[in-house]
């Protein structure tokens, strides 16, 4: 029978309730077990696709073409599951359902109310998530933190859960903040004990609460936390800061949560910590570094671009250095400036984005890379704004553009998908998941891969337009990476240049902290190559 993990979080929100939950993952798969994870966010957006990335930090997509929570990144990084669209939910997808069952009729008349159709359909998201994924584990993280009003609707359903599938196949974790006060010189438990007496209102009682903290809560603390909120003195467990996320599983085994979940769960296997002490020991054992400019319009934010930072780190720990990143705002740069900088830098990255703000900047980055020959690594809208650059200062096109920017431009070297135009709703609408890929060879694209045919996943609505493919190849654009019927361009490359790529996908999604992705794994080598060769 599947064992079921429920965490959540009190006193403060950003508490990293989902690094404990991604932790946790990975060491129940380190004993062998089947698992799955998925996230409850209480906004009442529908996912947030149509989310300012500045407001909320990146959109994380799913294999399967689900827009979701940036938590799911963690998930997959640490668990190295591909997760589902069944891996996140939000208030305003549930009641949406629920609405529209209601205009079909299948409630029957009822009066729809909280409970029990709003609980209900949200049970029925974790059971479609387990007859998918056949966990013999499955984590769900409950967004926000307890006492919020958006909330309240998923704790009552996942007490309701615990009751149905039996309180002995469940685990509920409480993630806490324990602050330390310098004027008294110590860490205090009073906001833990609030925010359990306010989970326990509910009729959640936490079998196990993790202390968050910037260091050592110390054994005084944790015992009293066990006395007030009624657990058992080894399911307080400290979860300290520490300078790498990646240390986190070894932290919290080494203070027991995973023998205390599989106690109180009664799950067998028996723990291999050797792969995962093997990536801690590399990611240490790094020598000298690369700086690499990240060129973006929502560098205000950096959780806007999570994914791209990790997967940059994961080549750096494949590579054996430090990956030094340099934030760059595209609203900042010109043709004039970029020399200023750029100086010293070894590779520019221009991620993904939407809207026209910051792309002249995203150009004069591109420009300057391609002029001066530094390896330059453009995803989604950083492979558009390539073929942008290219076109107008290569092949002549002046004024070159995308229909994103500019719907009547003579030159749309970038242009929407013909069967995407028309449709006038922005979430959930664009080419999303995952898509294969078939591979040029003599390309860098065959260099990194070592394959004929990939798949990535994509999340955008424009492509490059094949009515310029003929003047853009003759001044010497490599079309590197084409869909299995030609008809899309994937992949883009300029062969005089060590590693001069755009990405029509987003590779970052699949990248993993013990298997970096080939293309950023070969990004950064070639950075390192510019750097040594400088």
């Amino acid at each position: 029978m599947t064992k079921y993990v429920f965490v959540t979080g009190g006193v403060v929100s950003g508490l990293g309730k989902g690094i404990v939950a991604a932790s946790l993952g990975r060491l129940l798969k380190l004993r062998g077990l089947k698992v799955a994870a998925q996230k409850f966010d209480p906004y009442m957006n529908v996912d947030p696709g149509t989310m300012n990335p500045i407001q909320h930090g990146e959109v994380f997509v799913t294999e399967d073409g689900a827009e979701t929570d940036l938590d799911l990144g963690h998930y997959e990084r640490f668990i190295d599951e591909n997760l589902t669209k069944y891996s996140n939910l939000t208030s305003g997808k549930v009641f949406f359902k629920v609405l529209e069952r209601e205009r079909r009729g299948e409630y029957l008349g009822q009066t729809v109310q909280i409970i029990p159709h709003v609980t209900d359909e949200t049970k029925a998201f974790i059971r479609k998530n387990v007859e998918l994924t056949k966990a013999d584990v499955m984590i769900t993280e409950i967004g926000g933190t307890i006492g919020d009003i958006e909330s309240q609707h998923f704790l009552e359903a996942i007490r309701q859960f615990s009751q149905e599938v039996g309180r002995e196949n469940c685990v509920f974790i409480h993630v806490c903040l324990v602050p330390y006060v310098s004027g008294s010189d110590e860490y205090k438990s009073k906001p833990t004990q609030h925010s359990v007496k306010e989970l326990q209102a509910i009729g959640i009682h936490p079998d196990i609460i993790v202390t968050r903290s910037d260091g050592e809560v110390g054994e005084d603390i944790r015992k009293k936390i066990a006395l007030f909120c009624n657990v058992k003195q080894d399911c307080v467990i400290s979860d300290i800061t520490l300078p790498c996320l990646y240390q986190s599983p070894l932290m919290l085994h080494a203070n027991g949560l995973d023998k205390v979940v599989a106690r109180e769960l009664k799950l067998k296997g028996k723990l291999n910590l050797a792969p995962w002490r093997q990536l801690v020991k590399r990611i240490r054992s790094r020598k000298g570094s690369v700086d690499i400019a990240l060129v973006g319009k929502y560098v205000k934010l950096h959780d806007s671009y999570l994914s791209v930072v990790e997967a940059l780190y994961a080549a750096g720990y494949e590579n054996g250095k430090n990956v030094n990143i340099v934030w760059v705002d595209s609203d900042d740069v010109t043709d004039e400036n970029a020399p200023e900088i750029f100086k010293g830098v070894n590779g520019i990255i221009v991620p993904g984005g939407f809207g026209k703000r910051g792309i002249e900047g995203m150009i004069s980055s591109c420009r300057y890379a391609r002029e001066k020959g530094l390896p330059y690594f453009g995803i989604c809208l950083g492979m558009q704004v390539m073929v942008m650059e290219f076109a107008r200062n290569v092949a002549r096109l002046s004024n070159a553009t995308s229909g994103e920017f500019d719907e009547n431009a003579k030159y749309k070297v970038i242009d929407i998908m013909p069967d995407q135009k028309g449709i006038s709703e922005k979430g959930g609408t664009m080419r999303l998941g995952g898509y294969p890929c078939k591979i040029v060879k003599g390309t860098v694209m065959e260099r990194a891969y070592g394959e004929e045919e990939i798949t990535e996943r994509h999340r955008h609505r424009y492509e490059f337009n094949n009515d310029f493919r003929e003047i853009l190849e003759r001044n010497g654009l490599v079309l590197s990476g084409l869909s299995p019927d030609g008809r899309i361009v994937e992949t883009v490359e300029l062969k005089r240049n060590n590693f001069f790529l755009g990405a029509q996908f987003h590779p970052e999604f699949k990248s993993r902290p013990n298997r970096a992705h080939p293309l950023f794994k070969e990004f950064i080598k070639s950075a390192i190559q510019e750097k040594n060769n400088g």
